[in-house]
């Protein structure tokens, strides 16, 4: 393994709480230049941004454009299409409620059975706001989509197309080409939840030809409270604001208003200036590693959780198998026993996983699941990680069924 632990903060203390951390699909740990510019700008750069004529406003503004600049880069995008969060589901609320203001009753958006809730509820608001239709794809019986079916999905009236990139719960990953292929040929628009997979990447979203893209800092290495919503200039130019109030205005008299311009546009009130610094910084430290090496690491060890899970038995693993197209998350069932009895006898041998649904209840009921137990690694997992998950959840076998 590369000299990945040594970046990440929480592997140097001492006694850790969950020293073997398996959770980073709900939360990756922050790297340390994260970390040092948070602290930088909470204490040498605290002040507001795009108002203040003195030195340190003068500042905190630099670094805040700096950041987006930084972000831009690390997704082959421009500074001017990336609108701060306060996370992935802010950014396709933000969306979602923009894309709405220009469809009309009949007009359909689909999305699969695998969704987050943040990509599901707020595409689910508009039924009832603009009269569209939600048409939701079934998933299969390991809990992947099919192309088949979202291909029949598709029709002439699909507007919008709203896809997680990477599964939170089965760790599969959307075969992008096809499904832009299947949206340019009805004109709709592509939008992928990409919180899972955009610390996979590098993702240029100009390869990906998708129009909108949100993720998450907090899954980024990156400060909690901060997300990302990209998406195309024009696109950008023809959507109305969520939030109003101060600094998204270009004029404001006691009968009307007038917006700026994108991003500002999006961004009402103070944005989360030290944790979009911190953020930016995060992404600026992942684009000096090498990403094929990171991405083989734990490829290698989710090889050796899955091969190890087969082993036990009264454990079934959803989604895709060694070879398949995933990244490292791991959702399994153990016959018999509630998630959250499992990981408790997890957290026992120290490792920290996820119980539950997920947020992603109709995934589970589909599969007729109350939940499942899910790991899932990063740069800073080790095989001692691995192996010691897997004793956990032998033991949590041989006690629950």
């Amino acid at each position: 393994m590369s000299d990945w632990r040594t970046w990440f903060p929480f592997l140097a203390e001492p006694q850790p709480l969950s020293p073997h951390y398996l959770d980073n699909a709900a939360t990756t740990q922050i790297v340390r230049p994260a970390l040092d510019a948070l602290i930088r700008a909470e204490v040498q750069l605290r002040a507001n941004v795009h108002r203040a004529v003195h030195a340190r406003g003068e500042a905190a503004t630099q670094a805040l454009e700096q950041a987006r600049t930084a972000i831009a880069a690390a997704f082959g995008v421009v500074a001017e299409e990336i609108i701060f969060t306060s996370g992935t589901t802010h950014a396709l609320n933000l969306l979602a409620n923009g894309l709405g203001a220009g469809l009309q009753p009949g007009d359909q958006v689909v999305v699969s059975a695998l969704e987050h809730h943040a990509n599901l509820l707020p595409w689910q608001q508009l039924v009832r706001t603009c009269g569209i239709r939600l048409v939701a794809v079934p998933v299969d019986g390991d809990g992947t989509l099919s192309l088949t079916a979202l291909a029949q999905a598709i029709t002439p009236r699909t507007r919008v197309v709203a896809l997680g990139h990477a599964s939170n719960v089965t760790g599969a990953v959307l075969d992008v080409a096809a499904v832009r292929a299947m949206s340019a040929a009805v004109g709709a628009k592509l939008v992928l939840d990409g919180a899972q997979m955009a610390r996979h990447g590098p993702v240029d979203l100009m390869a990906l030809g998708v129009d909108a893209y949100a993720c998450s800092g907090h899954k980024l290495f990156g400060p909690t409270g901060i997300g990302v919503l990209w998406a195309k200039a024009d696109l950008l130019a023809t959507l109305p604001p969520l939030l109003v109030g101060g600094s998204m205005i270009r004029q404001v008299t006691l009968d009307s208003a007038t917006w700026a311009d994108p991003p500002r546009r999006f961004e009402a009130g103070t944005p989360p200036i030290a944790a979009a610094i911190g953020l930016g910084a995060a992404l600026q430290w992942l684009a000096t590693q090498d990403h094929a090496a990171m991405l083989d690491h734990e490829a290698r060890l989710t090889q050796r959780l899955l091969e190890g899970l087969a082993q036990i038995s009264a454990v079934r693993v959803l989604g895709p198998g060694v070879n398949g197209a995933r990244i490292g998350v791991v959702s399994l069932e153990v016959a018999g026993a509630h998630p959250h009895d499992v990981c408790q006898i997890l957290d026992r041998h120290g490792v920290a996983a996820r119980g539950g649904h997920h947020c992603c209840q109709p995934l589970m009921a589909a599969l007729d699941l109350d939940g499942t137990t899910r790991l899932s690694t990063a740069p800073y997992t080790s095989q001692a990680d691995i192996d010691a998950a897997l004793t956990a959840i032998d033991d949590a076998v041989r006690t629950l069924t």
